[in-house]
């Protein structure tokens, strides 16, 4: 069993930077596709982007595209979301995840293992 922790959230202005981490213990971490999810209030749980088992290929949603990076240091069992440019629409609790299968899937039903989430909070 796969158990994800998240931090590094907390509260930002607009335009500020942060990095999220996510630590694996449990299983093989080396073979997990990994991803982010964010889920604002009253809102659905929102894709963020996902990363390969190796870190070679990843993706992003559009609205993060060009502004939050994904990585993993898979000798740390940890994958990290670096955000820049935060938006106050940025603003929820992002949750990690993670899948057996190699596909980057932005379904977060695919996603087998989850975080219990850290709450990132964006004012402008």
């Amino acid at each position: 069993q796969v158990q994800l922790v998240e931090s590094g959230g907390g509260a930002a202005q607009a335009g500020d930077s942060l990095r999220l981490s996510c630590s694996a213990s449990g299983g093989t971490f080396s073979l997990l596709t990994m991803a982010w999810f964010r889920q604002a209030p009253e809102k659905g749980r929102e894709f963020v982007g996902a990363i390969s088992w190796d870190g070679t290929n990843s993706r992003a949603a559009d609205s993060v595209k060009g502004r939050f990076t994904m990585s993993r240091d898979n000798a740390k069992n940890t994958v990290y979301l670096q955000m820049n440019g935060l938006e106050t629409e940025d603003t929820a609790v992002y949750l990690c995840a993670a899948s057996l299968s190699d596909q980057l899937r932005t379904q977060w039903t695919v996603y087998r293992y989850w975080g219990q989430g850290t709450q990132v909070t964006v004012s402008s």
